[in-house]
């Protein structure tokens, strides 16, 4: 069982913490010595996960552009090493990549130093297996051979070798494209095309270098590629709308057929047609959904619960696939896919609202860079055929209006208050005229309303790891979210326990 200290270092499979000074309020947690023991508790865990002992052991280690990062990988690197384990020392590198790690270069491991989108001071630890990412209980797992000082004993032998594998990994991607798009000039499919890419100075301005500039893309008007771990210009996060507002511009500034952002370790992406519009959220996921169900007809589309009723209807009516919409969280909806293809169900693709995109094709790996290629690939194949990537959705329905309200829980078992909340509210609405719970809902509570009572839906759910209930409400009407809202407001004016 977690102590306090070690579990406010849990983040679902991931593990974060402060690692640097700069925001007030929030002290260093991650410190040396925390570090340290989380170290070795990965390799107590790995070697017991794996069957071998640690100075048997290979893993790899990356890290993504924040302040902290080059500090972290040299402390994990060298208590690796002093177990006697071999040590892959990658530098800067996508988290995908280095999951890629333990399939080219048969590492047993992988850690990639990342907080993903989270500000410059917070960093975290993100391990893999070859089986992919971790789960919950093995993060719990290693955090309890930390606090309870529980080390590897030290052994001669280990060694720290440096590796370039994001070069390997950028190949691979660029014999992808070529291969599928098979241009006449094989080697430059993407020639006479133009692709702007929005790093937002995370790990992710290889892309533009090391993939689209080699395969003959112009390049020029491109942003933020140069790593900055103090992320100066926006959030690198394809869910911030300061972050796509600047690759919408990018792409308007420079008349570019495309445009590509990723997050701060390049495990989501997001993109923009010529036309300036955004591919992200519910229309990444028609986009992905279109391109994974091309020889799997009739196939699962797993996504998380916030997804809109317009996206339902063309993966099921127009793509001809079914919709199983999950919980909240990339890994949940990854675990998901993993789960119905192992009972025998065709599933694709596993997706989240966020840019978290897996498909099965590759590994089941969520990652931005793969999910871009893919995109990028359509393009240049509807390129041939005269068509434009925005065609792929032409008849996606996106809701007038959408909103998002994030209420906070103000009860200290904040899980059994959200619980009862649902369940009420459950209850209320199975006996409201009007109110029609969906059937196929497996997070929270989602209601849909007809025109005469907002033309849209709601969705009341308990987050994953927050004293928060966010509420998504969406609708095909002017006016309707708030026709919606004040609906949804005569139930929550009676609960307590939520600060509304």
């Amino acid at each position: 069982m977690l102590n306090d200290f070690y579990k406010q270092f849990k983040s679902g499979t991931d593990i974060r913490g402060v690692a640097s000074e700069g925001v007030e309020g929030q002290s260093v947690n991650l410190t040396d010595d925390v570090i340290a023991n989380m170290a070795d508790g990965f390799v107590l865990w790995l070697s017991k996960k794996v069957g071998k002992k640690p100075e048997e052991l290979t893993i790899s280690v990356g890290r993504d552009s924040r302040i902290s990062g080059p500090h972290i990988m040299e402390l994990t690197t060298e208590y690796f090493k002093a177990s006697g384990a071999r040590v892959l020392r990658c530098g800067m590198a996508s988290t995908p990549s280095m999951f890629m790690t333990t399939v080219d270069l048969g590492c047993d491991g992988a850690l990639q130093i990342t907080a993903s989108h989270h500000p410059f001071n917070r960093n975290g630890l993100k391990f893999f297996t070859r089986e992919g990412g971790l789960e919950g209980a093995d993060i719990e797992a290693i955090l309890e051979y930390a606090q309870n000082d529980e080390h590897p004993q030290a052994v001669a032998g280990g060694s720290i070798t440096d590796v370039d594998y994001m070069t390997d990994y950028a190949k691979g991607l660029c014999d992808k494209i070529k291969k599928e798009v098979n241009a006449e000039d094989y080697d430059h499919p993407l020639k006479g095309f133009k692709i702007v890419v929005d790093a937002g100075n995370g790990a992710g301005g290889f892309y533009a270098d090391k993939v689209l500039s080699v395969l003959g893309a112009d390049t020029t008007g491109s942003r933020y590629l140069e790593p900055d771990g103090m992320f100066p210009n926006h959030v690198p996060n394809p869910e911030d709308a300061t972050a796509m507002a600047s690759i919408c511009e990018a792409v308007k500034e420079s008349g570019a057929d495309l445009g590509v952002i990723f997050d701060t370790d390049v495990d989501r992406g997001g993109a923009v047609d010529s036309k300036g519009n955004e591919i992200n959220r519910n229309r990444l996921v028609a986009v992905a959904a279109a391109i994974a169900l091309e020889g799997n007809e009739g196939g699962t589309i797993v996504t998380d619960s916030i997804t809109s009723s317009g996206l339902k209807e063309f993966i099921e009516k127009d793509l001809g696939g079914k919709h199983y919409r999950y919980r909240r969280g990339y890994k949940n909806v990854i675990d998901k896919a993993l789960e119905l293809n192992a009972q025998g169900i065709n599933c694709p693709l596993a997706i989240e609202t966020s840019g978290h995109a897996a498909l099965r094709e590759n590994y089941f790996l969520d990652d931005g860079a793969y999910l871009c290629t893919k995109i990028i690939i359509k393009a240049a194949q509807l390129r041939k055929e005269g068509k434009g990537l925005d065609e792929l959705t032409a008849n996606l329905k996106e809701p007038l209006e959408s909103r998002e309200i994030r209420f906070k829980i103000l009860e200290k078992d904040f899980r059994a208050c959200g619980e009862k909340i649902i369940a009420d509210l459950t209850t209320y609405a199975e006996n409201k005229d009007g109110w029609n719970v969906a059937d196929d809902n497996r997070e929270g509570i989602r209601v849909s309303f007809d025109e005469n009572n907002g033309n849209g839906w709601f969705l009341l759910r308990l987050s994953v790891h927050d004293p928060i209930m966010p509420l998504n409400v969406e609708s095909d009407s002017e006016g309707g979210v708030d026709v919606i809202l004040n609906q949804l407001n005569e139930f929550l004016s009676t609960t307590s326990g939520l600060d509304i």
